[in-house]
């Protein structure tokens, strides 16, 4: 029996050792998840508290056939964090929604643009990621910042990695047009 299988026996057990032991785990993991969607720590702290109760309380709904322990968590995480941003702050549509897809460029263009290693460059993604949707955030959190590859993303997320694939396509054109803007 690996770490995770013997985890979540022990929590369907109702057993503490089981609960300090998947936060012992992943409760870091889940904490810089969140940290990095919301700024304030003590909100960031609540949330992983909120997503541990609420994996202790649906245990019996884990698969491992689905995903990993940690994966599982993570999308726990993703979900109450989205919850919680949506009723913190309305999602506004923006203009420039709509003027990114006008903008005809090459995958190969955008990603010699973006990933410049310059810092200024580094710096100027990392304000215009403070300003896209929460959603679009946590792809490239969950992407670029952890490496999480697009399968891994696809469960958290809920959606396909053909779809997520796309908005990544989006979400890094619609970073290209705002660095134009700048």
């Amino acid at each position: 029996m690996n770490r995770d299988e013997q985890i979540v026996d022990a929590v369907k057990c109702g057993r503490h050792e089981g609960h300090t032991l998947m936060v012992g785990c992943y409760g870091q993991q889940c904490f810089a998840m969140i940290a990095r969607m919301v700024p304030n720590v003590m909100d960031a702290e609540e949330l992983t508290q909120d997503t541990f109760l609420r994996a202790f309380s649906h245990i019996g709904s884990y698969d491992p056939q689905r995903a990993s322990l940690g994966t599982w968590l993570c999308r726990i995480a993703y979900r109450l964090t989205l919850d919680f941003l949506k009723k913190r702050r309305p999602r506004l549509v923006s203009i420039e929604d709509s003027e990114v897809w006008q903008t005809d460029i090459s995958n190969e263009q955008l990603e010699a643009e973006l990933s410049t290693g310059r810092e200024e460059r580094i710096q100027q993604l990392e304000q215009l990621m403070d300003t896209l949707p929460e959603d679009e955030r946590m792809l490239l959190t969950l992407h670029y910042f952890e490496n999480r590859p697009l399968d891994e993303c696809s469960f958290i997320m809920d959606a396909t990695p053909h779809a997520l694939a796309n908005r990544l396509y989006r979400i890094r054109k619609k970073l290209y047009k705002l660095l134009q803007k700048k």
